[in-house]
């Protein structure tokens, strides 16, 4: 009897700790120095704390649960950070940027900010803390498909990590971990594009996202879409604690702590455990994957600080040919063992008007792919290795209270080696691909420089740039790209805004290895032009609206296949079923061309004292491209319209429940024939039906004595809505297959903080 009480006193949450804290660290947004006497207002308690001189503060004594904080100081915009988790475990352990004031206005009082936003970069952007990423539902608390609630988001397949934005392809997207630029942050990474399946990065050390969908500065470059920035935090600085959990795909364990007073340490590693259910279950495709991460900072003093970081990702598959079913099956897949990681040093030195980083990195990729027919021949056999490393210099100096100067320049060394098996293959279109063998064991160079002047005159913002960049693997490899914004603010409330600019993309490092000639190729080319208007309908809520134009020039396009672009490739696992189209592996020429609009509107809703949050999203675009045979048809990933709501309710500061809702256009798509051939004339004629789903999520917490339990249920698409987003021709079967989307998806995630 005793055992039953103390197991209903637990799981009751009766059991509470005794009190909590936060902490944290208040700098300048530009400059970084640290900010003394900021006052630090825990809402809806009285409560709070100031700023010592190197800008560290702590409130103690604190119940666990949920909180927000007001930190405001003369002549800087109050903030507010909502969505504090504080137990007794671990310090809620804050980084708070403030912007110095830009625009004075007489009589008028300037309200908080819930939303941290960059007074250069006031369109297309949107950031998530820790918390709004985790409790996403249907987002397997993975970094990136949080993002999908966002305007302009299209997603390929509601399986996979593909990010299609305003209407470009799967290879135009540009992640950033702490700085360091990533080829692929995806296990099961698509070579040549971004995508794949579920991300590497450990959400439990992430900070924060800032993502860019269009119109960011010239600190951004080789990419024409977006931006990811993804910022980690450091370890705790208290103790020795850490984290156990099984989520919905994996199981892992952190541990993070300090190393002297002034440094700490983060290290983690997960584990699929799919690979035992498919096994358990018969399936013909088992995949297993493995990640790690390791951070290491270390302040050297108040101006000078080091840090370290290594994230790497190990997947294989398995092939179950237990008959003919399984062996026709597999024969379909093209399937890839990965390596993949990402390290880096970086040093930040914080002077008087400004500060500057220094990195030195290094990403590595390494596929080995192949599809085999039902007699185990190879199909395709691909032994590739991308290797890149990077020098980079960035630099912020405050000219004024309201202008500053952003600089900076980028050498990268990159080594190209691979190694493919292509006999003859007829795709369902007719044309042959006889590509035989093909080795490559190269070195590229790629330089880049920029500067950007921003500043503030009245009730205008504006910032003018200037990039250059140097592909050092193309015959013309030099390119400029002037970019500039400017917004005026009607009142506190309203803010118009403007930005143009050029941007370019190195053609991916596998699109070089089809012909020698693919060198004459350019670096793509998008125009720019976005116009917005926001909205403050109260403090923590915004309304924002936005129209967008891409102008695409100088994309690649086959010679061999004159109906292919390759802005219509890049998502999805490749190989037989879309002719291989992804790897280009053919002679290419820079013809092609398309454009991108669209018109976005969204409303969201910050959790504030009003115990709710969510985002309405209403998006309308369209893409059309033009490869060699001069037709102008819609992009692959063209859907005209995509809603999106997602939000949740605070029922106690221990226990909510969101949803989200998507419905989409249909992707376009070429039928098959009764032969199972396809036209040329029918490519991307025809439309999948619109999908939409219902995702729902109950997150609760426990706090206890020595640790704190965080468990959720996740149902996606709850009304099992399969329709379909891919079809491919069953050759035994002589009939369309058509590849349903993801049913009815149950997933539950248990995690220990200790």
């Amino acid at each position: 009897m005793k055992k039953l009480i103390l197991i209903l006193l637990i799981f009751s949450g009766a059991i509470l700790a005794q009190s909590g804290r936060i902490t944290g660290r208040v700098i300048d947004k530009d400059t970084k120095e640290p900010l003394p006497g900021v006052n630090i207002i825990l809402i809806g308690t009285n409560k709070g704390a100031a700023s010592d001189i190197d800008g560290y503060f702590e409130i103690n004594n604190l119940e666990p649960g949920r909180y927000q904080i007001k930190a405001s100081s003369i002549g800087y915009e109050p903030l507010i950070k909502s969505e504090i988790i504080v137990t007794n475990v671990r310090p809620a352990d804050l980084l708070i940027e403030l912007k110095q004031k830009l625009i004075e206005i007489e009589s008028v009082t300037v309200s908080s900010g819930y939303f941290n936003t960059d007074p250069y970069e006031l369109n297309s952007t949107a950031n998530f803390s820790y918390e709004e990423i985790r409790r996403a539902p249907g987002g397997f608390e993975d970094v990136i498909r949080a993002l999908s609630v966002l305007p302009g988001i299209a997603q390929a397949s509601p399986g996979r990590n593909d990010l299609v934005v305003r209407g470009g392809a799967p290879s135009e997207n540009l992640y950033l971990v702490n700085g360091y630029p990533v080829q692929n942050i995806n296990h099961f990474g698509s070579q040549g594009a971004t995508g794949g399946p579920l991300s590497y990065v450990n959400l439990d050390f992430v900070r924060e996202t800032n993502f860019s969908t269009g119109g960011f500065s010239v600190a951004y470059g080789d990419k024409i879409s977006s931006v990811l920035r993804i910022d980690l935090r450091e370890g705790r600085s208290d103790r020795i604690g850490g984290k156990a959990t099984i989520s919905a795909t994996q199981f892992g364990l952190d541990l993070e702590g300090p190393v002297s007073e002034n440094s700490s340490f983060i290290i983690s590693a997960r584990r699929s455990y799919l690979d035992f259910i498919f096994d358990a279950a018969g399936f013909n495709f088992v995949p297993e994957y493995y990640d790690a991460l390791a951070k290491y900072d270390h302040k050297i003093d108040a101006q000078n600080s080091l840090s370290f970081l290594f994230i790497g990702a190990f997947d294989k598959v398995k092939y179950n040919n237990n008959n003919s079913d399984d062996i026709y099956e597999n024969s379909r897949i093209l399937g890839s063992n990965q390596n993949q990681y990402l390290t880096g040093l970086s040093y930040r030195h914080i002077y008087e008007k400004g500060f500057y980083d220094i990195s030195l990195s290094r990403n590595f990729f390494d596929n080995n792919a192949s599809q085999r027919d039902t007699n185990f021949n190879p199909i395709f056999l691909n032994n590739s290795i991308e290797g890149e490393n990077t020098l980079k210099f960035d630099a912020v100096y405050k000219v004024s209270s309201k202008s500053e100067i952003n600089f900076g320049a980028e050498v990268k060394s990159v080594k190209f080696k691979t190694d493919i098996f292509f006999p003859p293959f007829v795709t369902s279109y007719g044309d042959t691909l006889n590509v035989g063998s093909v080795n490559m064991n190269e070195r590229y160079g790629k330089y880049a420089a920029y500067v950007q002047y921003s500043a503030t005159a009245g009730m205008f913002l504006f910032s003018a740039g200037l990039r250059a960049d140097y592909y050092g693997f193309l015959n013309s490899g030099f390119y400029l790209s002037p970019r500039f914004s400017v917004s005026y603010m009607l009142d506190p409330s309203q803010i118009v805004s403007l930005s143009a600019g050029v941007y370019y993309q190195s053609p991916s490092y596998i699109w070089l290895a089809g012909s020698e000639e693919n060198k004459n190729l350019k670096a793509i080319r998008a125009n720019q032009l976005i116009a917005g208007y926001e909205l403050k309908l109260r403090e923590d809520t915004r309304l924002r609206a936005e129209a967008y134009y891409k102008l695409y020039g100088d994309y690649p396009v086959s010679q061999l296949r004159p109906y292919l672009i390759l802005t219509n490739t890049g998502a999805g696992f490749s190989g037989s079923t879309d002719n291989f189209s992804s790897y280009a592996l053919e002679p290419l020429r820079s013809a092609g061309k398309g454009f991108a609009r669209g018109v976005e509107v969204s409303v969201q809703k910050k959790s504030s004292d009003i115990p709710h949050y969510g985002i309405l999203s209403l998006t309308w675009n369209e893409s059309y491209f033009t490869a060699l045979d001069g037709v102008e048809r819609p992009g692959k990933y063209d859907q005209k319209w995509i809603i999106n709501l997602s939000g949740g309710y605070i029922f106690t500061p221990t226990f909510e429940g969101s949803l989200k809702f998507r419905f989409a256009t249909g992707n376009p798509y070429t039928p098959f024939e009764p032969d199972g051939s396809q036209l040329v004339e029918k490519y991307n004629s025809l439309r999948f039906k619109p999908f939409h789903s219902l995702d729902l999520r109950f997150d609760k917490r426990w706090h206890f004595e020595n640790f704190a339990l965080i468990t959720y249920l996740d149902i996606q698409n709850i009304y099992n809505n399969k329709a379909s987003n891919e079809i491919r021709w069953d050759d035994r079967k002589k009939e369309v297959d058509a590849q349903s989307s993801i049913g009815i998806l149950p997933s539950i995630g248990i995690s220990l903080e200790f």
